[in-house]
């Protein structure tokens, strides 16, 4: 290239680069970071590194603004984590109208140090739900502060608990599942009361899935401010004052610069390539890809795109909620429907794949959280496809096996020819199959007869004259 050329390409990377670092937040602005959707890996990604930031560029408060239905354990674990140590007053902010704050983003909520909705929001039914469907929440109690009372819990009750965990109680619950639930409560209630808030109510968005609209929720206190926007919401927090790493600060909100933190690049990929469906497709290309690759070597195209795909969906899966029993039979399953193709069975294979694909689909995501689960259209539409193909390998195996044989000695029988040469002692030469053959005959036969093959005897055929 010239070096008028590699100038003009070092400004486009220059300008991409500045685009994806967006733009710095003034001393003192408001930083707003949206949380729209299930909470998962990409969310914890962005929600992390924008507290990081916010404390970077030395802005005054991080606003979170919320509608989710829930999300995984983990990543809800570490973006409290962030929260409760982050160096810059965070304020949760449930919003716009409509919008909730299920499950996690309670306990999100909870945790911040503003707690604030808009008019037509709702936020509660706590209740954690895991992976498989346990509630498993132990560990939350580690983000806690080790002179938290709340978090203690009496020994002789933590023991009778654990006496069988296979046992059930009169709520129908297990002592395992009963012992996850009071750990779950316990870490809800020492975030309320570290923030001051309703913490009887956040027992009960636990234990019974409890919600709150907006007004309910400011009357109670679960929450300190009810507003109709941001702009309205700055406006209120002026004057208003804060603990933050054991300090007392004073916000000066009213008309300060507020800044919006799209997600970059690296959350949106992440938010496309975690989304289960695409991790799923993903796999199916990545596994056919190969497949394809190993029928046609040195195709190229398919082993390429096959390999980075399923190195994609195995990342997209090292940080979803995967059940490996799902992963193991949806395997199994295109194994059995491509060894239909190589060795047919009538449909025997194929259809056993199959059975085994859509199971393993089912359950490939193991879990109830909203918004991680693989749609069932999809598994459907794709099951359904492959069990076409199925059914249309037996039936082209069945007329397969009734057709007749057009290679080998089974070919020649009955086959039509025309002497090439007068049979002289029985013996002569016929023209068959676009061949010169030598053949034997009981009678007669002129150059040019019609002749019939009644058999093969190695290289030589016996031949009758056609009438």
């Amino acid at each position: 290239m010239r070096v008028k050329e590699w100038l003009m390409l070092a400004l486009v990377l220059g300008g991409v680069a500045l685009l994806s670092v967006g733009r710095s937040a003034p001393d003192g602005a408001a930083m707003v970071l949206e949380v729209d959707g299930p909470i998962g890996p990409p969310t914890r990604d962005y929600l992390v590194r924008g507290l990081d930031r916010a404390a970077a560029e030395g802005a005054q408060l991080v606003i979170l603004e919320m509608d989710t239905p829930g999300g995984l354990l983990d990543s809800t674990r570490d973006i409290i984590s962030a929260i409760l140590a982050s160096e810059v007053p965070v304020a949760t902010y449930v919003s716009p109208e409509g919008a909730r704050a299920a499950s996690a983003g309670t306990f999100i909520l909870y945790a911040s140090h503003i707690a604030a909705m808009a008019p037509a929001t709702n936020l509660g039914a706590a209740t954690p739900v895991g992976v498989g469907g346990r509630v498993q929440l132990e560990d939350l109690l580690d983000e806690l502060d080790d002179d938290n009372d709340a978090t203690e819990r009496d020994e002789d009750e933590r023991d009778n608990d654990e006496r069988d965990d296979g046992e059930r109680e009169d709520d129908g619950m297990s002592a395992g599942e009963r012992k996850a639930i009071n750990d779950a409560v316990a870490y809800i209630r020492g975030l309320a009361e570290r923030r001051g808030r309703n913490a009887d109510w956040a027992e009960e968005a636990v234990r019974d899935a409890a919600t709150l609209s907006s007004s309910e929720a400011l009357e109670k206190g679960v929450i300190e401010f009810r507003a109709r926007n941001i702009t309205d919401l700055l406006s209120q927090l002026d004057g208003h004052t804060v603990e933050v790493a054991g300090t007392e600060i004073t916000l000066s909100t009213d008309g300060i610069e507020v800044i919006r933190v799209e997600p970059d690049w690296r959350t949106q990929f992440l938010q496309i390539i975690t989304n289960p469906t695409v991790a799923y497709l993903l796999m199916l290309i990545g596994i056919y890809g190969l497949i394809f690759e190993g029928y046609n070597p040195g195709a190229i195209v398919p082993g390429v795109i096959g390999a980075i795909s399923l190195l994609l969906a195995l990342f997209a899966f090292q940080i979803l909620p995967v059940n490996f029993a799902g992963l193991a039979l949806i395997v199994l399953g295109i194994v059995l429907i491509v060894a239909e193709t190589l060795v047919p069975s009538f449909g025997a294979l194929g259809l056993g794949g199959v059975a085994a694909f859509v199971a393993g689909s089912v359950i490939l995501i193991d879990s109830d959280v909203p918004g991680f689960g693989v749609s069932l259209p999809l598994i459907i539409g794709i099951a359904t496809t492959g069990a076409l193909l199925t059914l249309a390998i037996a039936m082209m195996a069945v007329k397969v096996r009734y057709r007749p044989v057009v290679s080998g000695n089974e070919q020649l029988l009955s086959a039509h020819g025309e002497a090439m040469t007068d049979f002289v002692d029985g013996r002569g030469q016929v023209w068959l199959l676009s061949e010169r053959w030598q053949a034997v005959a009981a009678e007669p036969i002129a150059k040019g007869d019609p002749v019939r093959v009644t058999a093969v005897n190695g290289l030589e055929l016996t031949v009758e004259k056609q009438a």
